[in-house]
């Protein structure tokens, strides 16, 4: 498992039906988020609903930070159709489909709480969906193929993105709104379109046979694989790794407010060009895993993502400049769908076949405890240092990472230390997908 294997083209690599799946999968998972949050904001806005309500909606998607207690019952439980990761996602997709569509039953203004319900369980849903998915992916791909699923996954979520938080503000301006979002229900249908043409990963060791042993045997299997001295320092890789480009990005907007660019400059070359670098940056990082390996990746991707945050500090430090200002967010949104795309990978191969959902879940939710828990300290950092020293010190925080590079991924090795094997074995036969 740790010796260099041949690269596969990028034919070869994008070409396969299970990566245009993980595209229309990736679209699928995207298309909830902003339905429940700033789209819906700007409904209830409309609406004359007051800020103080407006602002509450960001509690209803508590649902996705709480995503790992149910992710072993989707490891445990095989549903009776498809096997256990496409049941599971169409599922989640036919309910989706139905409840956001359901939206268009609620007033804000006289049913608010049955609205607020409504998009609870979207939340819940979908936080399921994001677990199927997820694990589709560590089940189906191959080491060398985990950048290039990831960085599909990404681009049909940004896509989504778009279409949610862009095009339904469009139709809205001549549409009722419970029109919008009935048509957007209907755009459930891509994901239930790719799961149907997903084959489904072979599952030879069976799910887990109870559902306490779905809950306790990730843990115990993933201790046992990495050893009890290397698995936590592992899991404190996963905290860190990112943190440099995830300190930058929580402080981007005040910094750029603070230096005078105007909501307009900021919003629209972060959204278009911006989003544009970001499924570029995706793309590439996924051939550089297919090339490289997950371990190369994960050493040249780091100093990348220190180096990145140079831009901002080169905008801290210079006048006001457009140029400027849309040569940083280039280079951020770039670098950031790099690191995305490897770092993802390297999740992904630390995730055994047969836990994948709870394992992932897991290891996903400690990466966004470095993103929320840590980055949120970031404002007092800037407070405290000024920007230039703001950007300086984040570029510092990449330096941990690094120093823990050399144990984590050895550059002698293929694949991370502690990594599950993982053969990419997909099937049509339903006796095979069951396990």
């Amino acid at each position: 498992m740790n010796q260099p294997r041949r690269a596969p083209s990028i034919f070869d690599l994008f070409g396969q039906r299970k990566m245009a799946a993980l595209l229309l999968l990736g679209f699928s998972s995207g298309m909830p988020l902003y339905l429940t949050s700033k789209t819906l904001q700007a409904w209830m806005t409309v609406e004359g609903v007051d800020l103080s309500t407006v602002g509450k909606v960001s509690w209803l998607a508590l649902p996705y930070s709480l995503k790992f207690l149910w992710a072993p019952i989707l490891d445990r439980y095989v549903p009776p159709f498809l096997g256990r990761r496409r049941g599971w996602l169409l599922i989640t997709q036919v309910m989706l489909g139905l409840l956001i569509a359901g939206m268009a039953l609620h007033d804000p203004r006289d049913a608010l709480f049955l609205m607020f319900i409504n998009t609870v369980l979207i939340a819940f849903f979908s936080a399921t969906q994001d677990i199927a998915v997820d694990a589709y992916g560590v089940d189906v791909l191959e080491e060398r193929e985990m950048g290039a699923g990831a960085s599909l996954k990404v681009m049909g979520y940004r896509i989504a993105m778009i279409l949610t938080g862009g095009l339904a503000l469009v139709m809205a301006n001549s549409l009722p709104w419970a029109t919008v979002y009935v048509i957007m229900g209907a755009f459930m249908l891509v994901g239930v379109l790719g799961t149907l043409m997903a084959p489904e990963p072979v599952l030879r060791e069976g799910p887990p046979a109870t559902l306490a042993s779905a809950v306790v045997h990730p843990f115990m299997e993933f201790f046992r694989r990495a050893g009890p001295v290397l698995a936590p320092v592992i899991l404190l890789f996963t905290v860190l790794y990112s943190l440099s480009d995830r300190l930058v990005q929580n402080m981007a907007n005040p910094f750029l407010l603070a230096k005078g660019y105007t909501l307009v400059e900021i919003g629209t070359i972060t959204q278009a060009l911006g989003l544009a670098a970001t499924i570029v940056g995706v793309v590439v990082g996924g051939v550089f895993v297919a090339k490289l390996g997950i371990n190369r990746s994960l050493w040249v991707l780091a100093f990348i993502q220190m180096g990145s945050n140079l831009a901002y500090y080169m905008l801290a430090v210079r006048p006001k400049s457009t140029g400027l200002l849309t040569g940083a967010i280039l280079v951020e949104n770039f670098s950031g769908g790099l690191v995305t795309a490897g770092f993802v990978a390297f999740l992904m191969s630390l995730s055994s076949r047969q836990f994948s959902a709870t394992q992932y879940a897991l290891l996903s939710s400690l990466m966004a405890f470095g993103r929320d828990f840590i980055g949120g300290y970031a404002g007092d950092v800037a407070q405290r240092s000024g920007w230039p020293g703001f950007f300086l010190i984040s570029i510092a925080a990449g330096i941990p990472a690094l120093l823990l590079l050399p144990i984590i991924a050895p550059l002698t090795r293929e694949n991370p230390r502690g990594a599950a094997e993982h053969t990419g074995e997909v099937t049509d036969d339903p006796d095979l997908a069951r396990g």
